[in-house]
């Protein structure tokens, strides 16, 4: 059973030995990391699972540190005394992983040789020290833990990861804690990490509000804009964490809130106590609803492109063109098919020319390469299906161009030396200058900046 959840900030500098005189200006976040941790301690858990977003952080997997036992410091603040080792424990955290495998939620184990061969890092971070500082301060030094990375995965599938983590514990009978690590805006004061943001100021005092209130429904409905535009790192965790607590009524205490350095520290509890209507099913309920007026405002190119790759990745064929589709045969031209979840790039495939004779088909293999043959990702799994979205580029014409003809957002770009060649779409997100665009497409390329190379623009019809 889940006995306490935790919200936590971690800068190191809340540690006395390394915030040394600094630790005055976070004096109420220390003071409520303590009151936190003695609630917590006091609620009895024999294992606590942290939720850092400053661990091994993916795209499209959550991930955990597996081995028995853990150790991390602060070298990386030059302190090296101030650290922590710890139990891992082990059959919660297998018990985790398997029910996320059965809930389709991609997640990753990572031992100390594993992480090593892939330059990873097998050490707690500073995330989860942090607040262990102050749980072993408050007597919980032998207590087990388990280590997870959050990810950036859609809100769904990270509520639904805490639902696993409650469910897992459960099942083995171990009372379990569970602490959020996360900051909330960096964008508080120009003189923070990052350049102020009014957004800064919102964001937290909505969380703030949210957590007051335990409105979880509102706390999840919280814009993606206004996060980006806050440059915060906590609200994945968070949501991870509400998940835990889903079904479960809980007592909210706001221990603390202060941002001296241009950055939120907010300390929170949650009791839980007795039951509440679960968010999980209204939450799925809604993304299907989603899905399908997704589905109902698809454009042909779309349309066919989703029904190609769902057929193949289901049933390894591409399936016959439906009749309403047949104009697709009257076109030759090179196409793009873009695959994105949760916002984040999942393959892209394409001809800069007809290839394999008509758009249908032309569409058709691009959309089966981008979702099985893009070397960037694996292949998409059938679990995937109704959380990727489409996009096409019918590409147009090309022709020769100088760098004062192109444009980012009209044109895209091809550049060519020998038989090496780059392209890139136009109108992509965080590609802004025609430098940006060059540098790019000669990178694809493998042309250095310095040799001859040609330049051609064409334009693109986008389907979404």
């Amino acid at each position: 059973m889940i006995t306490y959840a935790a919200l936590s900030p971690h800068p190191p500098l809340l540690i006395p030995e390394i915030g040394g005189d600094r630790i005055k200006d976070v004096a109420e976040s220390v003071a409520g990391m303590r009151q936190m941790a003695r609630e917590l301690a006091n609620s009895c858990p024999e294992t606590v699972v942290f939720i850092t977003p400053h661990g091994n952080v993916f795209a499209d997997a959550i991930s955990a540190l597996a081995d028995s036992r853990l150790q991390g410091d602060f070298s990386n603040y030059s302190n090296h005394n101030q650290g922590a080792v710890c139990k891992n424990d082990r059959e919660l955290l297998k018990e985790i992983a398997m029910r996320a495998s059965s809930a389709a939620i991609s997640m990753v184990l990572l031992d100390r040789d594993t992480a090593r061969h892939n330059q990873l890092n097998p050490r707690l971070d500073h995330g989860i020290l942090v607040p262990w500082y102050y749980l072993k301060e408050a007597g919980m030094s032998d207590v087990n833990i388990v280590p997870v990375s959050m990810a950036f995965l859609s809100r769904l599938e990270l509520y639904r990861f805490g639902t696993i983590i409650r469910d897992a514990a459960d099942a083995l009978g171990r009372r379990v804690a569970i602490v959020a690590s996360g900051d909330m805006s960096h964008r508080l004061r120009d003189e923070g990490p990052y350049d102020y943001h009014p957004d800064g100021k919102r964001f937290d005092a909505k969380v703030k509000t949210c957590l007051e209130q335990a409105d979880v429904a509102a706390f999840l409905n919280i814009s993606e804009e206004m996060c980006s535009n806050a440059g915060e790192c906590g609200y994945r965790s968070l949501v991870i964490m509400l998940g835990a607590l889903d079904g479960r009524g809980f007592t909210p205490k706001i221990f603390s809130y202060e941002g001296p350095f241009g950055v939120g520290y907010l300390v929170a509890g949650f009791l839980p106590q007795g039951e509440r209507k679960s968010l999980l099913e209204e939450l799925q309920k809604k993304k299907k609803e989603e899905i399908s007026q997704s589905r109902d405002n698809e454009s042909i190119p779309v349309q066919w492109a989703r029904m190609t790759l769902e057929n193949y990745t289901r049933y390894g064929e591409i399936p016959s063109l439906p009749k309403k589709m047949e104009k697709l045969c009257q076109q030759q031209a090179g196409v793009f098919v873009s695959l994105k979840k949760n916002g984040q790039l999942r393959g892209c495939i394409g001809t800069t020319e007809s290839v394999y004779g008509d758009l249908a088909q032309e569409i058709a293999r691009n959309a089966v390469s981008a979702g099985g043959s893009d070397p960037r990702f694996p292949p998409v799994e059938a679990a995937e299906l109704d959380d990727i979205i489409y996009s096409v580029d019918v590409l147009g014409e090309a022709e020769p161009c100088s760098r004062g003809d192109l444009d980012p957002e009209k044109y895209g770009v091809i550049v060519s030396q020998g038989r090496r060649r780059g392209l890139l779409l136009p109108d992509l997100e965080g590609v802004d200058t025609v430098e940006e665009q060059i540098y790019i497409a000669l990178n694809k390329a493998g042309i250095n900046p310095s040799e001859d190379y040609q330049i051609e623009r064409f334009k693109v019809t986008r389907y979404k």
